[in-house]
């Protein structure tokens, strides 16, 4: 899934978003961001847009084709963290009940 990703200078970049839960993700990345870097993320889930702060955490490991980053959540929107909530439980169920989900990438008009 891509996420969407804006610098508080403004510049905006998208990524790989590898894995996500409710306190925050992991991204893969061509190039790290620093440690304590504030960015706004956002990503389309099948139920609604989530869209939030975070801070990026210190560079996880390298792989092959870049580079895994975690991040955690510092501020989401209520209906941001509904919206997460309910996509996660979705792909809960469905890994569960054996389905596959497809992968969805973030509009163009995300931010």
């Amino acid at each position: 899934m891509l996420a969407a990703i804006r610098f508080d200078d403004g510049q905006r970049s998208r990524e790989k978003l590898y894995s996500i839960s409710v306190t925050g993700g992991l991204l893969k990345l061509a190039k790290p961001f620093g440690h304590g870097d504030f960015v706004e993320i956002g990503f389309q889930t099948k139920v609604g847009t989530v869209i939030g702060m975070a801070e990026m955490l210190s560079p996880a490991r390298k792989a092959t084709d870049g580079t895994l980053q975690p991040f955690r959540f510092i501020a989401l929107g209520d209906d941001d963290h509904r919206n997460l909530r309910m996509a996660l439980q979705s792909v809960s169920d469905q890994s569960y009940l054996g389905t596959n989900t497809s992968q969805t990438s973030p509009p163009k008009s995300l931010f």
